[in-house]
């Protein structure tokens, strides 16, 4: 694949652009955790009552699917020509 003719920076590029949306994104983490005191929520469980459950329930979820991500890497990845071996090992004959 060629590069476009008119190769101009993205807008992420600029990171002072990139730090704004890292503060903006921040700040409506905030705002959103903030205004979970504001409101009664109807839980099915006790746990599900506590201030900032759910953040903190959704960041430990995330952290873990990463982690168990990382692991099954390790079982799941082939070798980067691991589909051209096996194309070369068919156009040849070869049973194996």
């Amino acid at each position: 694949m060629t590069a476009p003719k008119d190769d101009k920076p993205g807008w992420f590029d600029d990171w002072g652009n990139v730090k704004k949306l890292l503060r903006a994104f921040y700040a409506v983490c905030g705002l959103l955790f903030l205004v979970d005191f504001l409101y009664h929520r109807h839980a099915l469980n006790e746990w599900e009552g506590f201030w900032g459950f759910y953040p903190v329930y959704g960041f430990v979820a995330c952290v873990l699917l990463v982690l168990i991500a990382k692991q099954m890497r390790k079982v799941l990845m082939r070798d980067e020509d691991y589909y051209e071996r096996k194309r070369d090992r068919a156009e040849r004959g070869d049973d194996a």
